[in-house]
């Protein structure tokens, strides 16, 4: 190619006489060096190819467990778990409150024979687990924590991640239950156990995926999951932890959207902007606390009920622009997923599109296959800009915490998705199936359908762990947890305790409630 140098790593770089006159774009740099544009690996997926998580979890333990040895057996390199919403919110299952969504968006946890049954026949030391749980992760993790010494497997073997990013809760999905600062308190109590105890633990996943698919653009995504970062990382710095070790066991979620070009550059100018904050702001040197590993997941909003097959082209174009851009780990949604929870065969189809990407396509034969490009350059320099901009304006409104509280980030992102829904409602944005290109015929699909009888048996089974327990050990399980809650001592060893007293989901989240209290976002009271 003229004017093109090869060098034998595959990557290609151009010289301002290639570019005909025009401005030579900003050199990227090199994969696996600051400011990790490219990558942050200096081979990356010639090295070694993303982990194939897939996301699942439904109805009762025994259920969710059969779909993860399925899934397993097909290829996945690592499990993703969904809880239901009471679990979420700290609830057990028979709770009033608990009634009529037991097992539906996820799996129903409620205490550690529920989370054994979950990992049963999986060996914890030789499978990383991704759990997306925020409020009540500090219970999960003591779950998983107490699950691995039933199998033998001591916590320093424990590999995976959990989401804990409670903040993005405030903002965008609304599963929190204790006031900002309290939950403050638990992210940084898990990263200081995980730092001692479970030093291969990923301690908190910062979520963009759930930012966007509230209906934020792509520089929102990036600026305020990175305002949420900042602030996990100024709080820990103050509670006294080392951010070059702290910043090594950082992680990300984002959102692939439909976008292409844009979530390419999105995701380079995400790891820049993240290297430059961490070395600048915060005084991290070490190369790998500079560094942004994070988790993508294709877009569930962009999924149409009409023409669902058209999905699994959606979905096979934001996991490409993921993998172009770098991601560490990904999970590509189920064409069926506007209709209910994804069939085995449609999961099956988007692991399989993971894996066309992987051997297929040649793709991951090239290091950064889209360095160069005036377009990706531009619009990495486009993103990042503009996420510098957005977080300029909380650091003057004074910081996160005072930008939600002041409702500033929710407010940006409700705009945004009302100007996106216009677009759609008035044709200026097109969807295929949708407002454009419909079709008369009826959709014919097979969806999936969640047993009837799952909530009382689950109901069932919480009762009987109540039922069966020590109450004396119970009783001072759960008082040792209130001590440490009302103290400053680190939450996590009490909770690991507890569930090991069989102290359920609900009772140790009704415990911290009454010592923290639950938030109340201003203007929603009744």
């Amino acid at each position: 190619m003229p004017g093109m140098a090869r060098v034998p790593d595959s990557r290609f770089y151009a010289t301002a006489d290639d570019l005909s006159g025009q401005e030579a774009a900003r050199d990227p740099g090199l994969p696996g060096e600051f400011p990790f544009t490219r990558g942050i690996q200096p081979t990356m997926y010639r090295g070694r190819l993303w982990t194939m998580r897939q996301y699942a979890g439904f109805g009762t333990a025994a259920e969710s467990n059969q779909r993860y040895r399925y899934l397993l057996s097909q290829g996945v390199s690592g499990l993703s778990v969904a809880f239901d919403l009471p679990t979420q919110i700290g609830y057990d299952s028979d709770a009033p409150l608990a009634s009529g969504e037991v097992g539906r968006v996820g799996v129903a946890i409620d205490s550690l024979d529920d989370m054994a049954t979950l990992f049963e026949d999986i060996p914890l030391d030789r499978v990383s687990t991704s759990m997306t749980i925020n409020a009540t992760s500090v219970i999960l993790l003591a779950l998983y924590v107490a699950v691995g010494r039933r199998q033998g497997v001591a916590p320093h073997l424990l590999s995976g991640t959990i989401q804990n990013d409670i903040l993005k809760e405030y903002v965008a999905r609304g599963t929190y239950i204790f006031p900002p600062a309290h939950s403050l308190r638990i992210v940084t109590d898990i990263f200081a156990y995980c730092a001692a105890d479970v030093p291969q633990w990923n301690t908190i996943s910062i979520s963009g995926y759930h930012i966007r698919e509230a209906g934020s653009t792509a520089v929102q995504e990036v600026a305020f999951t990175f305002a949420n970062a900042m602030a996990y990382v100024q709080a820990a710095v103050e509670a006294g932890l080392d951010v070059n070790a702290l910043g090594q066991r950082l992680s990300f979620f984002f959102n692939a959207h439909n976008d292409f070009l844009e979530e390419v550059a999105k995701f380079r100018a995400a790891r820049r902007l993240w290297a430059h904050i961490m070395r600048d702001r915060f005084g991290a040197t070490h190369p790998r606390a500079q560094q942004l590993r994070f988790h993508t997941q294709t877009a569930g909003s962009t999924l149409t009920a009409q023409q669902p097959d058209n999905n699994i082209i959606r979905v096979a174009l934001q996991a490409m622009a993921a993998v172009l851009g770098g991601t560490q780990s990904l999970h590509t949604n189920g064409r069926d997923e506007a209709l209910a929870l994804p069939t085995e065969d449609s999961a099956r189809i988007a692991l399989r599109t993971q894996q066309i990407i992987a051997h297929e396509t040649g793709v991951a034969n090239t290091i950064d296959p889209c360095a160069g490009s005036w377009e990706i350059e531009r619009r990495t320099d486009a993103i990042d800009a503009g996420a510098r901009e957005l977080l300029d304006r909380i650091d003057r409104m004074g910081g996160t915490l005072a930008a939600i509280e002041a409702g500033f980030i929710q407010r940006q992102i409700q705009d945004s998705a009302y100007t996106a829904q216009v677009a759609v409602d008035q044709g200026a944005s097109v969807v295929v199936g949708v407002n454009r290109f419909q079709t008369s015929d009826p959709t014919r699909v097979e969806v999936f359908a969640l047993n009837a009888e799952i909530e009382r048996q689950q109901v069932a089974r919480v009762q009987a762990v109540r039922r069966r327990r020590d109450a004396a050990r119970w009783s001072g399980a759960l008082a040792a947890v209130e001590r440490a809650a009302r103290g400053r001592d680190n939450l996590v060893p009490p909770i690991i305790a507890a569930v090991e007293a069989m102290a359920t989901v609900g009772e140790i989240s009704d415990t911290l409630r009454r010592v923290f209290g639950e938030y109340r976002e201003s203007g929603l009271d009744l």
